[in-house]
């Protein structure tokens, strides 16, 4: 589809442009005192995208401005998961105690353009749009993560952000050139045809692109070996920030990632089969696999030496991207619909857990686990949330974050005995993961007395964690509306252009 014809089905991201020069504009009338109230204008310019795009068309499946971007129900389930999450943050953003001395204009500004990317992220069919996309979200990150320049730790942040980030970059793009060497074509959906026409003298250079470019979506997901960023980043990052990492460019990178080898380096019709292979000689899934193994397995492991809540549970999110990525190697449409519904049911336990380390930080002025001692006599109801968040990142039942490792495990059982190995390592992480979560509940409730004086969060609050708190709960015993949504969402575009 031309340009002109694309501008009437780019309405939501239309929108998000216009929240930015909105958001642009209002900073500059606001005081510094008053700029708080940007991020108010970002959360109604998100809310309006929401209805456009719940509003749109969800048959329609095409490609847009020359074919760069895909209009698929796989790209919007990621644009419905990326505009609540901003939405969320934005309103944990406004009640953090660390954003009260620096201007909030830019913040909020830059959290809607990293919106936009994630949008083109999801939809990118084209090597220079997919890092175009990758690199709007990245540059806003790094500012983002080093937003309160006052703190060396915060700089320190943003500082190793953009180191890692510029070296990943440059290794996709090598990747990225190999492919585009051996097919002639930037177009991911015409790349596939090409490859597989290729003699087996390519499989070298194919597999060297395969690796090249799993280090820039490795880099976006925070999987090992490209997870080296994560913990220092999300420590030195303002925690809204840090939480918002933590789920939304992952998001995005696992659906680049699913739409790229998926589109690029395997044999059939994507996710309009139940199961497809990959190209002869590839070995792209146990790649992965492996990645995955090492990602969930380390990531648990150095969580258990972590005594700062925040460190805790960045190297948690790095599991759980490893947890995540297990769906990718079976090469079955069951794999990516266990991933997406994990991602879906993963948001809510992270960003509250998240929120929940914000209030008490505000609070008690810690982020230490041992400052956690006697919390939940202190603050019972931030005790109640924060331990159901801790059950559901341990997939303890009845909590949603068991039933998205269950899909998870049934996709990779289902897909033969050459995967029960991982099966089983993601089972046993589970129980490694048990340990240092209970550790924090321990200290809540199990450690320290009954306090005189308790700490009551404010009604707005208490609305958001329960916005976060109740689907975490109701998604661990009915799961049929998120999994069929998620389900009916799989459709790529794969229509020959």
């Amino acid at each position: 589809m031309d340009n002109i014809q694309s501008l009437k089905l780019f309405i939501p991201e239309f929108v998000i442009l216009a929240t930015i020069v909105v958001a642009v504009l209002s900073d500059m009338i606001y005081s510094r005192k008053n700029s708080y109230r940007v991020g108010y204008w970002v959360f109604y310019g998100l809310v309006l995208s929401a209805v456009t795009l719940f509003l749109s068309d969800s048959e329609i499946i095409s490609t847009l401005f020359l074919n760069t971007i895909a209009l698929d129900p796989f790209a919007r389930v990621f644009k419905f998961i990326f505009l609540f999450i901003t939405a969320i943050i934005i309103l944990i953003s406004l009640r953090s105690g660390e954003l009260t001395r620096v201007s909030k204009g830019e913040y909020f500004i830059l959290i809607s353009v990293m919106v936009l990317g994630m949008f083109l992220m999801a939809s990118a069919i084209d090597l220079i749009m997919i890092y175009l996309s990758i690199e709007v979200v990245s540059i806003a990150s790094f500012i983002l993560a080093g937003y309160l320049k006052t703190q060396v730790r915060s700089t320190e942040a943003s500082l190793k952000y953009v180191i890692y980030g510029a070296f990943s970059s440059g290794i996709m793009l090598y990747g990225m050139s190999l492919l585009f060497g051996l097919t002639g074509t930037t177009k991911i959906l015409e790349m596939g045809d090409v490859l597989m026409g290729l003699s087996g003298g390519a499989n070298l250079t194919l597999l060297i692109s395969v690796i090249f470019i799993l280090a820039g979506f490795g880099y976006k997901i925070a999987a090992v070996p490209f997870h080296f960023w994560t913990p220092d980043v999300y420590e030195g990052a303002p925690t809204p920030m840090t939480a918002f990492f933590s789920v939304a460019p992952k998001a995005a990178g696992f659906a680049m990632l699913i739409r790229v080898y998926n589109s690029i380096f395997s044999v059939g019709n994507a996710l309009e089969t139940n199961v497809w292979q990959a190209i002869d000689g590839l070995p792209w899934p146990q790649i992965i696999a492996l990645v995955a193994a090492i990602t969930m397995t380390l990531g648990n492991l150095v969580a258990i030496q972590q005594s700062n809540i925040k460190r805790l549970l960045a190297y948690s999110s790095i599991a759980h991207a490893g947890y995540i990525l297990m769906g990718i190697p079976v090469l079955s449409k069951q794999g990516i619909e266990a991933m997406v519904f994990y991602i879906v049911v993963y948001l809510f336990m992270q960003l509250g857990a998240f929120f929940v380390a914000i209030l008490i930080s505000n609070k008690y002025n810690t982020e230490e686990i041992e400052e956690y001692t006697g919390l939940g006599y202190k603050t019972p109801f931030l005790g109640l949330v924060m331990a159901l968040f801790l059950f559901s990142l341990t997939g303890i039942p009845p909590t949603a974050g068991f039933i998205g490792k269950f899909y998870l495990f049934a996709a990779l059982i289902k897909a033969g005995p050459s995967f029960y190995w991982l099966a089983v390592l993601g089972v046993v992480n589970s129980v490694i993961s048990l340990y240092y979560y209970m550790r924090i509940l321990r200290r809540m409730y199990f450690m320290g007395k009954p306090a005189k004086e308790l700490y009551v969060p404010s009604f707005g609050t208490v609305f958001i964690l329960l916005v976060l708190a109740i689907p975490t709960l109701v998604f661990g015993v009915y799961w049929a509306p998120i999994i069929n949504w998620v389900h009916d969402s799989l459709i790529f575009f794969v229509a020959n252009i």
